[in-house]
């Protein structure tokens, strides 16, 4: 009897070890609780991708260790990038694309549960600042309608090797990690964005570039050290670099742009322009100046570009810029200078040499008078290469009455 006893013990006590250890490996309710919500609406709200009217898109840039924030929206009929002083939004059918191709997702399979996994998934969000990571950051993605109601948000992250069409994704705030089919990759690059060609001047367009490169002298208010040179296509001066240069000209792209003050944008446009104090400050900040004489000057040079329709149009070089969202209403810090690498401020303005194109030249003009445009370091630095070389040369003065913001006076050749 007592034996049996014993026995009966053992068993029972073996039991409740196995028990304890069932319980270790597998946590009650952990095998049914990570697939809870498969196959559910990621975004029960957006059942409709027209009555999406804004999406705000941010990207991380790892190199630069920064955020890259884009929001898009409608306003008063027309698409525009909130994010970038509501500059035009030429690629209205990223947005139905995008969209269109994140209604209807579905929590296809969960592939973590484990705030650890987000790396690996690429779904650590951007805007994360207590994650110290510099990879495996994913893109964060915001929905909303025409009221700024949130219809849907998500970090997408990595795309899953052996599987395109799915990529995984993460609810902002919440860890787990999931599979889902889709072809949704916004982009929050300005120039994903805008008309791609700034000025759209072919190379064959182009019968002439002068290269003017000129040192400012701020306090007393003249310039120095000027230096031209001129090339024309088939001519002495047309070597590699302006070759280079015609191209670059050709397939200028916009990388980024900043809003003028309206009272210097509506001057410009009626090429009527009265300094003010906010006008002066603004265009300094960005490294333009203005010269007794009515000349607008650039402190990195300028290149004038001449065509075949008879425009003119001149492009004027000023400080380093940030890309990106920093800077928009003031002047840009050095540690957003730094991180945009080269990146240079543009203003453009055009005239014509014929009065058959006056009319056309001057709602070109009036086109480019709202903006400070961004141009890429890569860029700036291929036009860089067909500066001149030499002596200085005298300048010409502007005539009386001559408008800053026009081209200026070419200066004078040397004897």
């Amino acid at each position: 009897m007592r034996n049996q006893w014993v026995v009966t013990l053992a068993f029972v006590a073996m039991a409740a070890v196995l028990s304890l250890v069932a319980a270790r490996v597998q946590p009650e309710g952990y095998s049914t609780a990570i697939f809870s919500d498969q196959g559910e609406d990621l975004f029960p709200a957006l059942t409709d991708a027209s009555a999406v009217q804004s999406i705000e898109i941010v990207d991380y840039n790892a190199e630069q260790a920064v955020a890259r924030p884009l929001k898009v929206e409608l306003r008063k009929g027309r698409w525009v990038l909130a994010s970038h002083g509501d500059y035009p939004a030429e690629a209205r059918d990223r947005l139905a694309q995008t969209a269109g191709a994140l209604v209807g997702l579905k929590k296809d399979s969960v592939s973590s549960d484990r705030w650890e996994d987000q790396a690996q998934y690429g779904v650590i969000d951007p805007l994360d600042q207590k994650n110290a990571s510099l990879t495996g950051r994913g893109k964060r993605v915001t929905l909303l309608d025409s009221h700024g109601t949130k219809l849907g948000e998500l970090v997408l992250g990595a795309i899953p090797p052996g599987k395109p069409g799915y990529r995984y994704a993460r609810l902002p705030g919440q860890k787990r990690i999931y599979l889902v089919k889709t072809t949704a990759d916004p982009s929050a690059r300005f120039e994903d964005w805008v008309e791609a060609d700034l000025l759209k001047v072919g190379v064959n367009d182009i019968t002439k570039l002068t290269v003017n490169s000129y040192t400012i002298d701020e306090l007393a208010g003249t310039l120095a050290n000027l230096r031209r040179r001129v090339m024309v296509p088939n001519g002495e001066n047309w070597d590699a670099a302006a070759k280079t240069a015609a191209q670059t000209l050709s397939g200028l792209r916009v990388a980024g742009a900043r809003a003028k003050p309206k009272l210097l944008a509506d001057q410009l446009r009626e090429r009527k322009l009265t300094l003010s104090l906010e006008t002066v400050m603004s265009l300094r900040a960005r490294g333009f100046f203005v010269l007794p004489t009515g000349q607008l000057l650039a402190n990195a040079g300028e290149v004038v570009v001449e065509t075949k329709q008879g425009f003119v149009y001149t492009l004027r070089f000023g400080e380093l810029a940030s890309s990106g969202i920093d800077g928009d209403t003031g002047q840009t810090s050095p540690a957003a200078a730094a991180k945009s690498g080269d990146d240079r401020f543009l203003f453009v303005t055009v005239s014509s040499r014929n009065p058959e194109t006056e009319a056309r030249a001057k709602a070109l003009d009036a086109k480019f008078a709202d903006w400070y445009y961004i141009v890429t370091g890569a860029d700036f630095a291929k036009l860089q290469k067909a500066a001149p070389a030499g002596s200085a040369i005298p300048a010409v003065p502007r005539p009386p009455g001559a408008v800053p913001g026009a081209p200026p006076a070419p200066p004078a050749a040397r004897p």
